[in-house]
């Protein structure tokens, strides 16, 4: 992979991972389109570059994130995340093997469009304004809804912000809570992924941060993040003004658009 495709992919990653469109499909698709080969590297830079994406949220709300005061905060932030941890880590090699067919992430990627153009209209409820007024129990039961996302094409910011209005959220509440989140998720994730995991790469098993010493691949992973980064604050500004104009029917529509455009060119030109 070249530094164009990796600043692609990152600018990519930037714009799609707090949008509920889901990321992992728009980088399939990208990765095909482009020919960017799926190596364990690159597998691997997909995932890890997400670290520049939640550092987005983090300089955007750092009054929040560096609010010592309110342990609650941090606290409803550690329970939410345990699903997905746990669930995450007993199904990681099946979740790997789904990202190898692309028709069944198109496929719900349009079922994904259908639901939010009438989620408004199914949680019409909205009585928790703020953060702070949400309950351990709504946090930890947000995170369980973000856990949907194990499914590529779901997107995990529509799951998690879908959850969020299931328990009566307003919708810029069920927003930033996803975006608060995913910081967590996405840091263990990647975490995981440099330090932990277990890549097949070459035909010898070498650790994420391996990897990374090889050729240039140091320097696209940099680029990467800071791209990931730039493209992720500006993503989140748009979203957040277009959610609270319009509710979820353009994501809902572009999502199905996508989906069927995606569907069309995997089962018919690939």
């Amino acid at each position: 992979m070249d530094l164009f495709k990796a600043i692609l992919i990152a600018i990519i990653e930037g714009l799609t991972e707090f949008l509920p469109v889901s990321s992992t499909a728009h980088m399939i698709f990208t990765s095909s389109l482009f020919g960017i080969q799926e190596d364990e590297f690159v597998k691997m830079f997909q995932v890890s570059i997400q670290f520049g994406a939640i550092l987005a949220v983090v300089f955007l709300y750092w009054k929040k994130f560096f609010d010592f005061k309110n342990l609650h905060f941090y606290f409803k932030l550690a329970l939410a995340v345990i699903p997905a941890l746990v669930l995450g880590k007993l199904f990681d090699d099946k979740i790997e093997a789904m990202l190898g067919d692309p028709v069944p992430i198109a496929i719900v990627l349009i079922l994904g469009g259908v639901v939010l153009l009438f989620i408004d209209k199914l949680f019409k409820v909205h009585t928790v304004n703020d953060e702070k007024d949400i309950s351990y129990k709504s946090a930890l039961l947000i995170g369980f809804w973000q856990c949907l996302a194990m499914m590529p094409g779901t997107s995990r910011s529509a799951a998690s912000i879908i959850g969020g209005m299931q328990q009566k959220l307003t919708r810029k509440a069920a927003a930033e809570f996803s975006f608060f989140l995913a910081v967590p998720t996405m840091l263990a994730v990647t975490v995981y992924s440099v330090f932990l995991k277990d890549w097949n790469h070459a035909g010898a098993t070498q650790k994420g941060y391996e990897l990374l010493m090889q050729g240039n691949n140091l320097m696209l992973f940099a680029v990467g993040n800071i791209v990931a980064f730039v493209v992720a604050v500006l993503a989140i500004k748009f979203f957040i003004g277009v959610l609270t104009k319009y509710g979820f029917k353009p994501w809902g529509w572009y999502r199905i658009i996508v989906g069927i455009a995606l569907l069309i060119y995997f089962t018919q030109f690939q």
